[in-house]
Formats: structure tokens, C-alpha cells, sequence
């Protein structure tokens, strides 16, 4: 028995090991950094016409979308607004103004309205059971 385990742990050991290393050599071959996520592509200041970003959605609209695109619209949102902060930091630890400043509110107002319209849901919820697992899922976001 402990032979099978040490047998076991040592192929996933080396299936884990292979794994990384060929994650890193395409990251390296591609040249695509997973923390560029948390940058805006650079836009040249020098252009004549300002860059327009789309508004907050609305609780409507929401309604509308099943639970799965709610959850997959939340952590686009997360990532955005994680983007946006990373850039707002950087950007004024090097006393420089960050740019279109209205785009945060709006991420953050479209979150807020996702969970209110997830917990209506959860509250409309026949099952208590289903309920409560739906609040517990809800406020782990």
C-alpha cells in the first residue's frame, strides 16, 4: 500500500512539475506576462478625439441574464476594477493624473447591482436550503 502511494505521488508530483515547466516555456516563447492583465493597452495622449467608456448596467438589464453569465460578468468586472485601481495607484505614485476617473464608479456600481439582483433571486427562492447556499454564494463575491 505505501508503495502504490509513493507511486502515486510521485507521478502527479512529475505530471504537476511538467505541467509548470511548459507553462513558463510558452509564457516565455510568447512573450505574454499574466500581470499585463492588470495594465490598460497604452493609448497615445496625443489624439484629437477622447476615448468614450461605455456606462454602469442597469438592474433591468441584469435581470435578464441567467445566474452563470451574472457570475462570469462579476469577475469581469473584478478584473477590470483591479486594472483600473492598479492603475490609479501607479499612476499617482508618480504624481501623474489618472485618466477618465468616472470609469471606477461605474464598475463598481454595476457590481453592487449584480449582487442586488442576485439576492433577489435568492430571496424569491422557494427552497431555504437553496436560499441560504444562494446568500452564502452572494456574499463570498
Amino acid at each position: 500500500m505505501l508503495m502504490v502511494s509513493r507511486y502515486f505521488r510521485r507521478t502527479l508530483f512529475s505530471a504537476a512539475k511538467s505541467e509548470t515547466s511548459a507553462a513558463a516555456a510558452s509564457a516565455r516563447t510568447t512573450g505574454h506576462n499574466p500581470l499585463e492583465e492588470f495594465f490598460e493597452a497604452d493609448r497615445s495622449q496625443d489624439e484629437e478625439k477622447p476615448v468614450v467608456y461605455g456606462r454602469s448596467w442597469k438592474a433591468s438589464e441584469l435581470r435578464l441574464k441567467s445566474w452563470d453569465d451574472l457570475n462570469k460578468l462579476w469577475f469581469v468586472l473584478l478584473k477590470e476594477k483591479n486594472m483600473l485601481m492598479t492603475q490609479r495607484q501607479m499612476l499617482q505614485a508618480q504624481n501623474l493624473r489618472f485618466p477618465n476617473p468616472e470609469r471606477l464608479p461605474k464598475v463598481r456600481k454595476s457590481m453592487c447591482r449584480i449582487k442586488h439582483v442576485l439576492t433577489e433571486r435568492a430571496i424569491e427562492e422557494p427552497d431555504p436550503r437553496r436560499c441560504a447556499e444562494m446568500k452564502k454564494m452572494i456574499n463570498a463575491l
